[in-house]
C-alpha cells in the first residue's frame, strides 16, 4: 500500500467542512481498497492555515473543556484564544472529533500536519 501526500490550501475555506474532507482522507475512504479496520489514509499536508474561516458566532462562544480528574481541574479554552496562540490545533481537534472512537485514531491523526507560514 503507497500513501499519497495531499498538500490542501485552508485560505477562506470553511472549518467544518475542511475538517470533515480532512477526515476522510486520513482514513482513507477515497480508496476503492477501504476496509473500515485497516489505516489505509493518506498524509495531509495544510497551508494557510491562518486565513481559516470560523462562521457564525463560534469565534465568541465556542469553548474547548479538558478535565484533569480532580476536583475543581475542569479547565476551559475559548476558540479566540486557542486560534490566536495555535490555529492548527483547531482544525486538528475538529478533525479529531470526526473521527472514529478507536485504536486507529490516534495513528491516522499522526498523519496530520501543518505548514510553517511566519
Amino acid at each position: 500500500m503507497e500513501r499519497k501526500t495531499h498538500i490542501i490550501d485552508a485560505k477562506n475555506k470553511v472549518l467544518g467542512r475542511l475538517a470533515s474532507h480532512i477526515a476522510v482522507l486520513l482514513r482513507g475512504k477515497q480508496r476503492p481498497d477501504f476496509v473500515p479496520y485497516k489505516d489505509t489514509g493518506d498524509f495531509i499536508i495544510i497551508k494557510n492555515i491562518k486565513e481559516i474561516k470560523i462562521t457564525g458566532k463560534k469565534m465568541e462562544q465556542k469553548k474547548y473543556y479538558r478535565y484533569s480528574g480532580y476536583m475543581g481541574g475542569l479547565k476551559e479554552i475559548p476558540l479566540k484564544r486557542l486560534f490566536k496562540e495555535n490555529p492548527g490545533e483547531v482544525l486538528k481537534r475538529a478533525v479529531y472529533g470526526m473521527m472514529p472512537k478507536n485504536k486507529l485514531r490516534e495513528r491516522q491523526i499522526k498523519r496530520l500536519k501543518f505548514e510553517k507560514s511566519d
